[in-house]
């Protein structure tokens, strides 16, 4: 998918769209996303935390979240749920480690348990 103010594509590990929208040209597709989730490896980490958090928020994607195997914060594996873009930022970010559950918000009202995933 296009992003606005960047001249390149991003391709994320999972992006979730309303179903009306799926025929729509796919550099179109962004301004629909609900949700976007990237998973770091070792070679896509500093892109998933910096420019594509950044290209998400300029977009108003409403929720982003980035399941970090590698954070460099705190040495471990942790996921991060961005939400409320305004200005080209998020303004709301929710971080637990593995092991530990995160709520997605609506329209998804969902619990996703963390615990089995890989370090």
């Amino acid at each position: 998918m296009r992003v606005p103010l960047r001249s390149g594509l991003y391709i994320p590990d999972l992006m979730v769209l309303p179903e009306s929208v799926l025929s729509s040209d796919p550099e179109q597709l962004i301004k629909d996303a609900i949700l976007v989730v990237e998973v770091t490896s070792k070679s896509t980490a500093q892109k998933d935390r910096k420019p594509k958090l950044w290209g998400y928020a300029h977009a108003e994607v409403p929720l982003y979240l980035l399941v970090d195997r590698w954070d460099p914060e705190s040495a471990k594996g942790e996921v991060t749920l961005f939400s409320a873009p305004e200005g080209g930022r998020y303004t709301r970010s929710l971080r637990v480690p593995f092991g530990e559950g995160i709520e997605l918000p609506s329209p998804f009202d969902l619990l996703i348990d963390t615990g089995a995933f890989p370090v």
